[in-house]
C-alpha cells in the first residue's frame, strides 16, 4: 500500500496556500441566486417524498462562504413556540463519522508535535500488543488504522463503557478481526478503528480524548461544541438539533407516514450526563469513551471553519495549524481498489479511494462516490449516517470549493432510497444537486 506524500497532493496544496494569499476575494453569491437556493432547499426539506427532519448546509466558493442556511426545527414536533428554534448554519448537530475526519486532524497535529508516529507500532503506545490472532507476527499501525487496513472489524463492537479496557475488550474477541486479510492489505470500513485511535491519542499524551481534542482542534480553530455532550454550556445545548428517524427502536420497520422518533441528542427535559465512572476513568485504557468515530457535536459553520483552514494550506486565519508536511501526508493517496485483485470491501461502491482519515470521492459520472450527478467533481472529505443522521464534508482542492451537509433525520431507510447517480441517498443527492446548480463551479 502506498504511503509517500504524492508530489501532486504538495504542489495542489501550495497552490491552494498561494491563491488564499494573492487573489481579491470573489463577489459574494448574488442576492438572486442565494433567495433561488433558499427556497429549492426549503422545499427540499419540506418535501414528503425526500423526508427530511432538518437541513443545515454551507458551501464554500473561490476559497470564501458563498452560502449558509438551515431549515426545518431543532426538535419535533415542538411542544410550544418557545421550543420550536429554527436551524441555522450554526446548528449544532452530531456529525457521525464525519467526526473521524475531524479526530484525523487531532492526530496530524500530534504527529506534527512529534508525540505520534504514523508507521510505528501501535502497541508501543498502547501498552499491550495490538495483533490480529490470525497474523500474530504482523504489527499494526496508526497508519493503518487511519486507513481501515487495519483488520479490525466492528462485529465484535467497538465502544465500551469506562471501566471496560481496550486491553480487556479485545482480549479473546475473535469477532474482532478478519482472520482471511493480513493487517495493511485489505481496506474495509470499521468504527472500531477509530476507538484504538483515540486511545492512542490518550496513551500517547496522558490526556482524555475529549478534552484533548478541544485542545487540539476545537480550541485553536474557534470552534464551538466538542466530543463530550455532557460538557456544553446550556447555549451550545439549546442550539443542539435532536436527530430522528420515523421509525422507533432499532430494527423496528420504517414508516414513511408516521410521525418521528428522537433517535439522539433530545435534551428538552433532562441534562445529558458523563458517561459513568469517568471520575475515576484513567486516559490511554479505552479511548472509545467520547466516541472519536462519531461523538463530535459541532455546526455547518464549524466544519466550514475547518473546510477553509484546509483551502488555505493549513493556516487558519494566518496562523499555522497543520504543517505543509501533515497535510500532504492526510490528502495523499494511500488505498485505491482494485478489481481485479479484491483488495477491498466498496460498501456497495462507496468506498474506492482512501487517505489518513480522509475519503476520496471519485470524480467520474456514475462511481459510487461521485457527489455531482454526470461527474467532474473529485474532493476530499467524509461522509456520516446514524441515528437518522446523513452528513456530508467534501472540499476540492484545485476549484477552492467545498460543502457541508447536515440532514437531521429521514422519513425512509436511506439505504433503500438509493440516489439516482451514485451510492448516497436521494436525500443527499437532492442537497448536493442544488448546491451545484447555484453556487459551485462547473
Amino acid at each position: 500500500m502506498p504511503h509517500l506524500t504524492s508530489v501532486f497532493t504538495v504542489r495542489l496544496l501550495l497552490a491552494a496556500a498561494l491563491a488564499g494569499c494573492a487573489a481579491s476575494p470573489p463577489p459574494a453569491l448574488p442576492a438572486a441566486a442565494h433567495a433561488a437556493l433558499d427556497r429549492e432547499l426549503a422545499a427540499l426539506a419540506a418535501d414528503p417524498q425526500l423526508g427530511m427532519a432538518s437541513l443545515s448546509v454551507l458551501a464554500v466558493r473561490d476559497g470564501r462562504v458563498a452560502y449558509r442556511g438551515g431549515f426545518g426545527s431543532r426538535h419535533l414536533p415542538p411542544e410550544d413556540a418557545a421550543q420550536n428554534r429554527p436551524v441555522t448554519s450554526a446548528t449544532l448537530y452530531r456529525i457521525a463519522s464525519v467526526s473521524k475526519f475531524v479526530t484525523t486532524l487531532g492526530v496530524m497535529r500530534l504527529v506534527d508535535e512529534g508525540r505520534l508516529a504514523l508507521d510505528r507500532d501501535a502497541s508501543d503506545y498502547l501498552g499491550f500488543p495490538l495483533r490480529n490472532p490470525a497474523y500474530p507476527d504482523r504489527p499494526i499501525t496508526l497508519r493503518m488504522l487511519l486507513t481501515h487496513t487495519s483488520s479490525l472489524r466492528d462485529e465484535g463492537g467497538y465502544s465500551w463503557p469506562a471501566d471496560v479496557a481496550l486491553q480487556g475488550a479485545l482480549a479473546g474477541n475473535a469477532a474482532a478481526w478478519d482472520a482471511r486479510h493480513a493487517p495493511g492489505r485489505y481496506f474495509s470500513y470499521s468504527n472500531l478503528n477509530w476507538g484504538v485511535v483515540g486511545t492512542v491519542m490518550e496513551a500517547a499524551t496522558g490526556e482524555r480524548f475529549d478534552l484533548l481534542m478541544q485542545r487540539l482542534v476545537m480550541a485553536p480553530l474557534g470552534l464551538r461544541g466538542g466530543f463530550n455532550v455532557a460538557a456544553l454550556p446550556q447555549a451550545d445545548l439549546d442550539n443542539l438539533a435532536a436527530l430522528y428517524r420515523k421509525r422507533g427502536a432499532e430494527g423496528a420497520p420504517w414508516q414513511a407516514g408516521g410521525p418521528w422518533h428522537a433517535q439522539a441528542d433530545d435534551y428538552r427535559r433532562a441534562k445529558p450526563q458523563a458517561p459513568a465512572g469517568l471520575a475515576h476513568y484513567l486516559p490511554g485504557r479505552n479511548g472509545t469513551l467520547f466516541s472519536p468515530t462519531g461523538g463530535l457535536r459541532i455546526s455547518a459553520d464549524g466544519l466550514g471553519a475547518i473546510l477553509l483552514m484546509l483551502l488555505d494550506g493549513g493556516r487558519h486565519k494566518g496562523t499555522p495549524f497543520l504543517s505543509p508536511a501533515s497535510m500532504a501526508a492526510m490528502f495523499a493517496s494511500e488505498w485505491r481498489y482494485e478489481p481485479a485483485g479484491a483488495n477491498g470491501d466498496t460498501h456497495h461502491g462507496l468506498f474506492t479511494h482512501w487517505g489518513l482519515g480522509t475519503q476520496h470521492f471519485d470524480g467520474a459520472a456514475g462511481a459510487g462516490s461521485s457527489l455531482r450527478r454526470g461527474g467532474g467533481y473529485p474532493a476530499s472529505g467524509h461522509l456520516g449516517e446514524a441515528w437518522g443522521l446523513l452528513s456530508v464534508f467534501a472540499v476540492d482542492f484545485q476549484r477552492r470549493s467545498g460543502m457541508v451537509v447536515l440532514i437531521g433525520g429521514t422519513a425512509s431507510d436511506p439505504f433503500s432510497t438509493q440516489g439516482a447517480y451514485s451510492a448516497l441517498s436521494r436525500q443527499e443527492e437532492a442537497v448536493l444537486s442544488a448546491l451545484h446548480k447555484h453556487v459551485l463551479p462547473p
